[in-house]
């Protein structure tokens, strides 16, 4: 079996804490449920489990016995099991999903664990920092030039029934190409529900072909563009 000294056992576990750490704070800057506490401990669990598979189990073999041990073996139980933790940082609103990312981080701060755990630290190191860049760095990019890209998102106020089927308005965008971002339900006691809706056009279409297609809706009562 192989053997892991105190000193490289250390560094590993600080490591661990350190780069699982980094992608956290990312996310708790962001926002997320799921955020720099939660990303230490998943690196540092995918760490030990494949530290235990690897070097925890000399103990467990009797002297003069040759045994073959395949510490990938825990460490692919890592793969499936963070599979259920990241299934429950992402959040349905409506017939949007959101946490999507902060659960594809978790995944990759599992990865970095398994990896420290396995000793191959300048995979983990570089994973680590790429991980944090596209997480910030291209955040940029992806709220601000593929927006652009894609035609933008605009807000509105939607006035309708009680009896209005939600989806009614999502189908209605998606038929125009059009995606509905996020959808908002105030109670109004006078006259029905108020939604406050993120829509993002397709390139070229304008905002009032938008809102004549949602006020001949059944069950809209008004579309309003200030918010």
């Amino acid at each position: 079996m192989p053997t892991l000294s105190l000193g490289e056992l250390i560094v590993r576990i600080v490591l661990a804490v350190v780069l699982g750490g980094a992608i956290g704070f990312e996310r708790e800057w962001s926002g997320q449920s799921a955020g720099f506490r939660t990303h230490i401990l998943v690196t540092l669990g995918a760490a030990l489990f494949t530290l235990a598979g690897a070097y925890g189990l000399e103990d467990f073999f009797g002297e003069g016995r040759t045994v073959t041990v395949d510490p990938t073996r825990v460490a692919a139980q890592v793969v499936t099991g963070i599979g259920f933790l990241g299934a429950g940082a992402i959040i349905q609103r409506g017939i949007n999903a959101r946490g999507l990312t902060t659960a594809a981080a978790l995944w990759v701060a599992a990865a970095i664990g398994v990896a420290i755990g396995l000793g191959y630290l300048v995979g983990a190191i570089a994973t680590a920092v790429a991980a944090v860049i596209v997480l910030a760095g291209l955040k940029f990019l992806e709220r601000i030039a593929f927006v652009r890209m894609r035609g933008g998102a605009s807000a509105y106020k939607i006035l309708v029934h009680r009896d209005l089927r939600m989806g009614d308005i999502g189908s209605a965008v998606e038929d125009m190409g059009g995606r509905l971002q996020s959808l908002k339900i105030f109670e109004d006691e006078a006259e029905g529900w108020s939604l406050a809706a993120l829509i993002q056009l397709p390139p070229g279409m304008s905002s009032e072909h938008l809102v004549n297609r949602l006020r001949a809706l059944p069950g809209v009562i008004d579309v309003d563009t200030e918010l």
